[in-house]
């Protein structure tokens, strides 16, 4: 799916860590994150989740949600969250549905190596439920603060 500036996101219900549930459209009201990355406890998804989660009082002072979602299980998600004592909801996709449905799901090359996995991608859905920010293929320096500061315009 080609997602643009304004479209209603796919909707979804996924597993988190420490045994929740989240859910896009409950959340309908207030600007929501949403940044997909493909794998915890790598380098750069390591960083990202940092960076996110030393601005998660700034993010919560300005109404907005921040979920991360890989295909790591909700049992990776706590470890990975214990570890880096990250402060953000992280959602399991496992089949890759959701990447799917987003559009990250992609075809990688690494090493000559080609193989399907996630492009680091991010959303960001006003409370009216529609899609207002679109970062794809991220670069993780500095990328928090430049999502940060486009949901406060919201």
């Amino acid at each position: 799916m080609d997602l643009k500036l304004g479209d209603k996101p796919p909707n979804f219900t996924l597993a988190t860590d420490s045994g929740g549930e989240v859910t896009l459209s409950a959340l309908k009201g207030g600007p929501v994150i949403l940044y997909f990355y493909p794998r915890d406890n790598t380098p750069g998804c390591t960083k990202e989740a940092m960076d996110f989660s030393v601005l998660a009082k700034k993010f919560r002072a300005a109404g907005v949600t921040v979920i991360g979602l890989s295909k790591d299980s909700p049992a990776s998600h706590d470890r990975f969250k214990a570890k880096y004592a990250l402060d953000l909801t992280l959602a399991s996709d496992p089949e890759t549905k959701i990447a799917q449905d987003y559009g990250v799901w992609v075809e990688k090359t690494l090493y000559g190596k080609k193989s399907m996995g996630v492009e680091r991608s991010t959303f960001l859905i006003d409370g009216a439920g529609k899609i207002r920010g679109i970062w794809r293929k991220v670069k993780v320096e500095g990328h928090a603060e430049a999502v940060l500061a486009a949901a406060k315009q919201l």
